[in-house]
């Protein structure tokens, strides 16, 4: 079993990739999406999305990245795969997936599910594009408005030459809400011969565990779940072996935060950093009590200095994530 964790834009940064792979479980990550429109983009926009590829496109903690592109035109995805490739990317991944309304009006994401023969050009014209032995994936929904024609999305991916597909068992019109219709990722694995890989509303290790008898898949991708509870995969892993490992508390989490914190700062303008730390405790809030406290007292802190002191971070003290 292989546990991935999502690529999300504007949230899974190359920040949080850092702290969340030094954790473990993680054997995969995803670069937040690589918009492609009309032309070649330049090596300092995929290295801006994906600083690990000056690392062997690999986290400080040793985790393989892949780079996942977004975009419609099959010529210029193609080209911009190739040069992600010459940059290091050891995987490509296409996304077919996001449901931001930007996006979608843009003609990238989930929309592109309402015409399977474009999935199939993009794939099949990337996949000749990039050098053999470098897989070529891709991520998709059960389609755009309703589940009509999620067998042929999937189809067309995999005739396309999609090595691996990853399945949000949800439309984009349902967006995040609940529940996700796992059993279609059981249905859309009978149609293809390449492995799918299950995603979606898997917050616990029991979630997991339901996922599992409902769709028997073999390989997991967890997006806003992980961010939540940052053990989660090592949890879900130590659990698909028969173990247990002592789940992570709050204190644990304080040398993680940290490091966000500095990491944001370093990264961020004065302005932005707060609003990222934010973020994250908002969706740690789901699994931490102690998170709706911290976040009460930083709702309306905006001075850098004055989080740091709530965070009890001491800038000549820095700790280290664990591991």
């Amino acid at each position: 079993m292989q546990i991935a964790l999502a690529p999300m834009e504007g949230l899974v940064d190359d920040i949080l990739r850092h702290v969340l792979t030094h954790v473990g479980g993680i054997d995969w990550c995803v670069t937040e999406f690589i918009r492609i429109t009309d032309r070649l983009m330049p090596a300092a926009y995929f290295h801006k999305l994906a600083p690990e590829l000056h690392n062997g496109a690999r986290t400080a903690a040793g985790v393989p990245m892949h780079v996942q592109l977004l975009g419609s035109d099959p010529v210029c995805l193609a080209e911009n795969a190739a040069f992600a490739c010459e940059l290091g990317a050891p995987v490509l991944d296409l996304n077919f997936g996001c449901p931001a309304k930007t996006v979608n009006r843009s003609r990238g994401g989930a929309i592109l599910l309402r015409e399977p023969e474009l999935l199939h050009a993009i794939v099949s014209e990337v996949r000749r594009a990039v050098p053999q032995p470098i897989p070529v994936t891709a991520k998709m929904r059960l389609g755009y408005a309703d589940t009509d024609q999620a067998l042929d999305c999937a189809r067309a991916l995999a005739d396309g030459g999609a090595a691996r597909i990853v399945v949000h068992a949800r439309t984009k019109v349902d967006g995040y809400k609940p529940p996700a219709h796992w059993e279609w990722i059981a249905r859309i694995q009978e149609v293809v011969k390449v492995p799918v890989v299950a995603n979606g509303e898997i917050w616990t290790v029991e979630d997991w565990q339901r996922c599992r008898s409902v769709c028997g898949a073999q390989d997991y991708m967890l997006g806003r779940g992980l961010v939540a509870r940052p053990d989660l995969a090592l949890q879900i892993a130590a659990a698909a072996q028969g173990e247990e490992v002592r789940p992570l508390g709050w204190a644990d989490l304080q040398p993680m935060l940290r490091v966000f914190w500095e990491a944001c700062q370093a990264k961020l303008t004065p302005l932005q950093a707060p609003g990222r730390l934010k973020q994250w405790l908002v969706l740690l809030t789901k699994s931490y009590p102690e998170a709706t406290t911290m976040f009460d007292l930083l709702r309306r802190e905006t001075d850098c200095q004055r989080i740091s002191e709530l965070l009890g971070y001491v800038p000549d003290q820095r700790r280290a994530v664990a591991g």
